[in-house]
């Protein structure tokens, strides 16, 4: 594969960088191609671009604005084979994941197609002294978004999708362990109408992050990622007064009470868990067994489930489960491991060390299952972005939301049982965003907001639903008085402050 460059103003863009990355195929551990990481000469010519294009599209009229979103979304489905293969290449995931990230992606275009309603205004007549006052709403901007690797459509569609649609140019930079989709992206982007200009992607590292953190001419950040970052993004791009959304780190938690349906609680956690290497903000990293017996029972449950996994190429059929992201993801998921054996845990299932026959410099790491975990333990504390899940022995349901509340991340949790009760208590009392009851992973459909509380979030907004058209929009309020044509201004005024009276 060629070696990569930027995508600015509806086209591949090389410029005068210097510095470039190397992309890997986890599966295989191969050099798939380099990557070119821009400069702020670079990111300053991508913003100049992005300015010019961007007021033009802010005044596109909605109807030309929803014509391409409906294209964009009829390319996208048209390319699924295409995109899955990009992902799976340089991410890891199997095909059917890939395919699965994309049919979330697909939530996000289609309520872009809801701009127009979201984003529609106030009236209020003669408010006083026949003064009527309305409210609109605005593109920001240039949107900077700045996107993980575990997800290289869904996410850079999600941020971009509904900015768009509400009259933004936007700015890419995607995870530089992933960065082909996002320039198969740009190019359907363009074939489904965009102007040249509206949509651009800049590859690179912190430098670059730093960049776009600092360019005068970006109103608006969106980032996911991990906790440390977010955090870093959230501090900076306010210190330098922009709009800033930071989605980060997750430690969920999955409470099963005795009263559940243990065996379609233990499928679920196996699946919510493992999928996608465990790569995902939203995997069930711990479970929760309220009871001896129900944690006996689930172990003896998830046991033989988890050995049964297949851990392959992303393009293998029969694969559960692909390679982790690099080979240092995989040194960090082993020697969490260690740590928690070492802390006292007890060591279930042993993942370390998995060689794929014919793959064998691939980044793979196996399904690691450790039982016994206490909320002293680092394993407890730190979130592993891998495929290394714990079990913890609870007395009560008192005791599963205290531990659920007492990690620093609130993302999502979820309860499995068949008390009205218990889940009532769960959902009330639990400070996480996003919730389950009987349901693994709680991510919400597009059209519903996106957004962990704690440390898992930074900012107020949401990543799609309602709240992404408001953080991608700014408002006006505008009050205003027509006096009749021929009615002179009179010459009295008063000092005192304006009432509607």
């Amino acid at each position: 594969m060629d070696d990569l460059t930027h995508f600015i103003g509806g086209e591949a863009y090389k410029g005068d960088d210097d510095r470039s990355g190397v992309v890997f195929n986890p599966s295989d551990g191969s050099i798939l191609y380099h990557c070119a990481y821009a400069s702020k000469t670079t990111l300053d010519h991508a913003a100049d671009v992005a300015f010019s294009a961007g007021r033009a599209w802010a005044n596109a009229s909605q109807a030309r604005r929803l014509e391409v979103i409906f294209r964009m979304r009829q390319l996208v489905v048209e390319n699924t084979d295409k995109l899955a293969d990009l992902i799976g290449r340089e991410n890891g995931k199997t095909i059917a994941d890939a395919k699965g990230e994309i049919g979330r992606a697909l939530e996000a275009v289609e309520f872009a197609t809801n701009a127009a309603q979201i984003t529609k205004g106030e009236y209020s007549r003669n408010v006083g002294g026949g003064i009527d006052t309305f409210s609109i709403r605005q593109p920001v901007g240039i949107v900077g978004c700045i996107a993980p690797f575990n997800f290289p459509v869904m996410v850079p569609l999600m941020m971009t999708s509904m900015a768009i649609a509400c009259g933004n140019a936007v700015i890419l930079k995607p995870s530089e362990r992933v960065p082909g989709a996002s320039a198969f992206l740009g190019k359907l982007w363009r074939e489904a109408g965009l102007p040249d200009g509206v949509w651009n992607a800049v590859n690179g590292d912190k430098e670059i992050v730093d960049a776009i953190l600092r360019h005068p001419k970006i109103a608006a950040i969106s980032f996911v990622g991990s906790t440390h970052v977010g955090e870093y993004i959230y501090r900076q791009g306010c210190a330098n007064d922009k709009r800033v959304a930071a989605y980060t780190g997750g430690k969920n938690h999955m409470v099963v009470m005795p009263d559940a349906d243990l065996e379609s609680a233990a499928s679920a956690f196996v699946s919510a868990a493992y999928g996608s290497s465990s790569q995902r903000c939203m995997a069930v990293s711990l479970l929760l067994a309220v009871g001896e017996g129900t944690a006996e029972k689930l172990r003896s449950l998830v046991v033989p489930k988890i050995q049964a996994l297949h851990v392959g190429a992303y393009n293998d059929p029969k694969a559960d489960f692909g390679a982790v992201i690099t080979a240092d993801a995989k040194r960090v998921v082993e020697q969490a491991i260690a740590d928690g054996v070492a802390a006292g845990a007890e060591l279930v299932l042993d993942g370390r060390g998995l060689v794929v026959p014919g793959l064998e410099d691939g980044f793979y790491a196996g399904p690691s299952l450790l039982d016994h975990v206490t909320v002293e333990m680092e394993f407890w504390k730190k979130e592993v972005f891998g495929p290394a899940r714990g079990i913890m022995r609870l007395k009560d349901l008192d005791e599963a939301i205290e531990v659920t509340n007492a990690h620093e991340y609130g993302n999502g949790a979820v309860i499995f049982t068949r008390s009205g009760h218990a889940a009532h208590r769960f959902v009330t009392e639990v400070e996480a965003g996003m919730l389950g009851v009987n349901v693994p992973v709680p991510v919400p459909v597009g059209h519903h907001n996106f957004g962990g509380l704690r440390r898992s979030k930074f900012g107020d907004a949401h990543m799609f639903g309602p709240d992404a058209a408001r953080f991608y929009t700014k408002m006006k309020t505008v009050s205003q008085r027509w006096p009749e044509p021929e009615q002179s201004a009179s010459s009295s005024f008063s000092l005192a402050f304006p009432s509607n009276q």
